[in-house]
């Protein structure tokens, strides 16, 4: 699945996104913008789905999505 994200999930979402990890039935994917994350979450049982179809039924059976980590945010302390 590593090495062929791209042909599994498709140029345009391979280019926003990758898999980080495979542990237990859990793949961790992480996107690159946090409307990549919601778009990735939201197409999680088409995911799978594709997933099973090349690796095997139930080899992937949660997804996991990480967005772009930042800075941390503070709260407006002038008001």
């Amino acid at each position: 699945m590593f090495g062929g994200w791209p042909q599994i999930v498709g140029p345009q979402l391979a280019a926003h996104t990758r898999p980080e990890s495979f542990d237990d039935g859990e793949l961790l994917v992480s996107a690159d913008s946090p409307a990549w994350a919601t778009q990735v979450r939201l197409l999680t049982p088409q995911l799978i789905a594709r997933l099973a179809e090349e690796l095997g039924a139930d080899t992937v059976r949660r997804v996991k999505v990480r967005g772009p980590s930042g800075p941390a945010r503070r709260a407006n302390r002038d008001t």
